[in-house]
């Protein structure tokens, strides 16, 4: 399959470049395609590799761009009235909405100020890794494993306060009785 792929990674990056995503992020896309196709186990569904290659490409970038509309989680923590127009909000779904953004912030504050700050910038901001190394005065290494602790850090004490909820109310989470 590389051989069918390679050989389109420089008119991909100029395409992406070009039509759909921004120059830092490029690098990005074409990494996650590569990782996409790499854990295929079969591939003999791909009768066009060019054609596939660049479906993912566009995939992946509307993907980014749809995460790039992300807001910070500071602004969603000050909206008290904050409706969605295709799906409002129920008293009920907003105050659960708000705990879990309370779990979220405190799990978030538990993590070093750098790697805080990293996660910030690559989950919710949506930057590149690249772009995180170059503001913060390190290499995209320091940037990629501090991204990854945080998110298995934040994740295992969310998964841990589950667990400590199901057990203090019998093993039933988000069910009430009547």
């Amino acid at each position: 399959m590389g051989r069918e792929i390679l050989p389109h990674e420089r008119e991909l990056r100029t395409w992406l470049r070009r039509r759909l995503v921004a120059a830092a992020d490029v690098e990005d896309v074409v990494q996650e395609c590569y990782c996409r196709l790499a854990q295929l186990s079969d591939v003999s569904h791909i009768t066009l590799p060019r054609a596939y290659l660049f479906t993912m490409a566009r995939n992946l970038a509307e993907q980014q761009r749809k995460r790039a509309r992300v807001v910070r989680i500071e602004t969603m923590a000050d909206a008290s009235d904050m409706q969605l127009e295709s799906d409002p909000l129920s008293p009920d779904r907003f105050a659960t909405a708000r705990q879990e953004l309370g779990r979220v912030q405190a799990a978030l504050a538990t993590l070093p100020e750098r790697a805080r700050r990293i996660f910030m910038m690559r989950k919710v901001e949506g930057r590149s890794q690249k772009e995180i190394a170059q503001v913060l005065g390190v290499s995209e290494a320091v940037v990629e494993n501090e991204a990854s602790r945080s998110l298995r850090a934040v994740l295992r004490l969310l998964t841990e306060a589950d667990a400590a909820q199901d057990l203090g109310t019998g093993g039933v989470s988000h069910a009430r009785s009547r």
